[in-house]
């Protein structure tokens, strides 16, 4: 009674190979993600005033503002990642890339936070 030994390494292989996202997939997270973005400023901004007195109310802007904070983080960060093979291919040394890329990112930051 002998039975075969299932081969593990090939198995592996098989099941890590790397799958390739859709071409539209940085678009689609993108647009998710400035919808979740402004849903949750639209919320924020609805807030009355008089209404924060009572804890009960506190859920819905306390929930709002971390579906915001991290929406726009992720999108901030998306868009600052996309850019990156240009900042590398401008920047002289790594120190001019860092600078670069914190431009980026507080110009993307400006563009998401809301206009007061």
């Amino acid at each position: 009674m002998s039975t075969k030994a299932p081969d593990f390494e090939a198995l592996l292989r098989e099941a890590l190979v790397p799958v390739e996202p859709s071409a539209d997939l940085v678009q689609r997270l993108e647009h998710t993600l400035v919808s979740l973005t402004e849903l949750a400023q639209e919320e924020l901004e609805s807030w009355e005033l008089a209404a924060m007195r009572d804890p009960r109310n506190w859920v819905r802007p306390a929930a709002a503002a971390v579906v915001g904070v991290t929406a726009g983080s992720a999108l901030v960060a998306l868009r600052v990642r996309r850019r990156h093979r240009v900042r590398r291919q401008q920047s002289s040394n790594l120190l001019d890339l860092a600078g670069r890329t914190v431009h980026d990112v507080t110009e993307e930051a400006r563009r998401i936070l809301p206009r007061r």
